[in-house]
């Protein structure tokens, strides 16, 4: 099989995963706003939905029409680099329960959670995602998008965390 078919179906399944993740978070934002949640930084929303879009796509356009090879010395390692990062993300996610979201939502009062990895980490998430950014372009020596999705990630990351520390404050 083309190793390029085997990473399109890896990228497509993390599509599926980035939608679910998409409903659990508007179905988390709407009982926490029903609470008395308020919402911050929700001018950069629309770009960080632009960049992890334009990242999936990317990762498959850039081994397509640029014929990038599967190298087994690079994938794998990136492969692993990759699950990670998710398995970062999800652990803060089963932390955070029902107060995670994609969005800034926060109940004023709550007290911050420090539990799970975030008695090691300030943003464990967000270290999951620039993992993830990062390594599944490499997969398959995607690195044009690695490096262009990373950097787009960095510019939206910081306004996330600066609009973020300061809404919980």
């Amino acid at each position: 099989m083309d190793s390029r078919v085997a990473y399109t179906a890896l990228v497509a399944i993390v599509a599926i995963l980035r939608l679910a993740e998409l409903r659990i978070s508007a179905r988390n934002v709407a009982a926490l706003k029903a609470r008395g949640a308020v919402e911050v930084g929700a001018g950069h929303y629309p770009w960080v939905v632009m960049v992890h879009a334009s990242w999936l796509v990317g990762c498959v356009l850039e081994v397509w029409l640029l014929d990038r090879p599967w190298i087994a010395g690079l994938g794998l390692p990136m492969l692993a680099l990759f699950a990670a990062g998710m398995a970062l993300r999800y652990w803060a996610i089963r932390t955070l329960g029902a107060r995670w979201s994609t969005r800034i939502v926060f109940v004023p009062g709550e007290p911050l959670v420090e539990t799970g990895p975030y008695r090691l980490l300030r943003h464990p998430n967000y270290l999951g995602v620039v993992l993830g950014l990062a390594a599944l372009p490499l997969v398959h020596t995607a690195w044009v998008t690695s490096l262009l999705a990373s950097a787009a990630n960095g510019l939206v990351l910081r306004q996330r965390i600066e609009a973020e520390v300061a809404a919980l404050r």
